[in-house]
């Protein structure tokens, strides 16, 4: 218990729960009404998501820009496909989930066989997917498409929404992929040391195509939950997940070398993301100097991240 309440996670949750006290008593008790309290946790869904799908990447030392125009992509593919081509509901899902799988893998393949960093890959195809997914149906906004789906998406069990225990459960899975499959393990050890991996038989080159893959996965699954719970997409759908994406595993700290991941931090700091969205529209507060908070804590993250790291070298080699 002791050493639990030494952890990064323990601090976060912390920050959390105070965070969320503060801003239910400057709120006079309004963010715990029912509605806006369900509003809240249905709308924290998809960062939790969409944080989990950056980390993967970052667990083997790479970046995927891609993740929110591919996530506004899935979803309007599969909005498309109930409304134009007539498919029933779990058809569009499991072609949205297909369709971030596929260009994930696709991305992995493009690190491996370009040799490139996925910093530029993905930037080259997250602007491909943002044409794409413009040219699905232009500006325009699909909605009223499966009514079950959208019931899905407004349904909650306990006074939470159904769509972020999904996000949970999600998150379980990507907690155990790590820490109980030899898949995992292999991803983090990629990332920990590439040289180290690749005398122990490990194949770094898989571990990208994998992680890729996993974080085109999990940004389909973000698309899923999307479509669900807004009732309405349109082209702009992801435009405003990059920053998120990566504020919520580099805060909950995540190692932008490689090698580590924290998915309890990652889901905790995807929280006080919400909690300082939820604090911009309940004072008015100018959207430009959200994003230069959010912005300087990512950066103060990575830099105290990187004094870590080092102080941690130094006390090795002593």
């Amino acid at each position: 218990m002791t050493r639990f309440l030494r952890t990064p996670d323990f601090t976060l949750a912390a920050i959390a729960l105070l965070g969320f006290v503060v801003l239910a008593f400057a709120t006079s008790g309004n963010l715990l009404s029912a509605g806006t309290l369900g509003a809240f946790f249905r709308f924290l869904a998809v960062p939790v998501v969409i944080g989990l799908s950056q980390m993967v990447v970052l667990a083997v030392g790479q970046m995927n820009l891609s993740v929110g125009a591919l996530t506004g992509f899935c979803a309007m593919a599969a909005a498309w496909l109930m409304l134009e081509a007539g498919l029933p509901a779990p058809v569009a899902v499991l072609a949205a989930l297909a369709l971030g799988l596929g260009v994930g893998l696709i991305n992995g393949l493009l690190v491996v066989f370009t040799r490139i960093n996925g910093f530029i890959v993905t930037l080259a195809t997250m602007t491909i997917i943002q044409g794409l997914r413009y040219g699905v149906n232009g500006p325009d906004t699909f909605q009223g498409y499966s009514a079950g789906l959208r019931a899905f998406g407004r349904a909650s069990v306990l006074g939470l929404p159904v769509v972020f225990l999904c996000a949970l459960v999600v998150a379980g899975l990507v907690g155990w992929f790590f820490a109980r499959t030899v898949a995992g393990r292999r991803l983090l050890a990629s990332g920990g040391s590439p040289f180290a991996a690749r005398l122990s038989g490990i194949s770094n080159d898989r571990s990208l195509v994998v992680a890729h893959g996993l974080s085109g996965l999990l940004a389909g699954v973000a698309a899923v939950i999307t479509v669900a719970a807004s009732g309405s997409v349109n082209a702009s759908i992801g435009d405003d997940l990059l920053l998120p994406s990566f504020a919520a595993p580099i805060i909950g700290g995540v190692a932008l070398a490689g090698g580590m991941v924290s998915v309890t931090g990652t889901v905790l700091a995807a929280f006080l993301v919400r909690l300082v969205d939820v604090m911009q529209a309940q004072f008015g507060i100018n959207p430009r100097w959200i994003d230069l908070i959010i912005g300087a804590v990512v950066l103060g993250a990575v830099l105290l991240g990187t004094v870590r790291q080092r102080l941690h070298d130094r006390g090795s080699t002593a």
